[in-house]
């Protein structure tokens, strides 16, 4: 069973940036695309952005587009997430997540097969 290791999240002010990394702990791994999602205390998982390696078109919920940006290297199967101009509401655990069949949806949390174990990012006002 293959592992996705995050790394990166802290405490951060309003308006600072935070870089996070994920990376699976197999070199062979490959997956059709990865991503990250965020839950915040007492709220639902929700998606953050994704990768699709095919194509190298990312995608981005609402909430965090033009402020985070995906990137990675399908090759090494690591995925990051820069995230500027943050927020308080940006303020929950983000989860990194992979999908290793090609699928339709990939902007929610069903079709996904591995997950990290989360790393707490925390936006102060």
């Amino acid at each position: 069973q293959v592992q996705l290791v995050e790394s990166g999240g802290g405490l951060v002010q309003a308006g600072g940036s935070l870089r996070l990394s994920c990376a699976a702990s197999e070199r062979t791994f490959r997956s059709y695309a990865m991503g990250w999602f965020r839950q915040a205390p007492g709220k639902e998982r929700e998606f953050v952005a994704v990768i699709r390696w095919d194509i190298g078109i990312p995608y981005y919920a609402d909430s965090v587009k033009g402020r985070f940006t995906i990137s990675g290297d399908k090759n090494k199967s690591t995925v990051n997430l820069q995230m500027n101009s943050l927020k308080p509401e940006d303020t929950a655990v983000y989860y990194c997540a992979a999908v290793r069949r090609r699928t339709v949806v990939i902007t929610t949390a069903a079709p996904y097969d591995d997950w990290g174990r989360g790393t707490q990012v925390t936006v102060s006002s």
